[in-house]
């Protein structure tokens, strides 16, 4: 797989100026969850937790703060985090976009990823989704050579 550079680059958290985008995932088992990101997508774990603090991994110039649910917090009041309840409904989910999908595709499945299908064309991109240890879709996407955006 030599064809895809999906090495990492130094990204800062907390940010030095202005802010940064971080995504939480309410996961069953924090280091299960860490441990498919560092494998798959060759994320860095900075935190596994301690129990009572979440986990954090850095994949790129992004940020996964995985924790298990729990009930509502002051700051939270009406709020109950938990798993998903079924893999099939979900309302949100990470999209990766890649140089080389096919490439990506190969390697990622052979470090464990669990894809739904294999890269389809559709409209303006081929695409695919994985799905994590609980469940979480992430959406993997080449566009195509002559598509713009906006």
């Amino acid at each position: 797989m030599s064809g895809v550079n999906v090495n990492q680059k130094n990204y800062e958290m907390p940010p030095r100026d202005g802010f940064t985008v971080a995504h939480f995932l309410t996961v069953a088992e924090i280091e299960r969850s860490a441990r498919f990101y560092e494998t798959v997508f060759g994320g860095r774990i900075l935190s596994l937790g301690d129990g009572n603090a979440p986990g954090y991994v850095q994949i790129a110039n992004t940020w996964l703060i995985l924790n298990v649910g729990g009930g509502p917090t002051p700051d939270k009041p009406s709020v109950i985090l938990s798993v998903l309840v079924d893999r099939d409904r979900i309302s949100s989910f990470m999209n990766i976009r890649v140089a080389d999908i096919q490439a990506c595709y190969e390697l990622w499945k052979s470090r464990g990823a669990d894809f739904i299908t294999e890269p389809k064309d559709k409209y303006g991109e081929t695409r695919c989704y994985i799905r994590d240890p609980d469940g979480y879709i992430i959406e993997v996407g080449q566009s195509k050579p002559d598509f713009t955006y906006g």
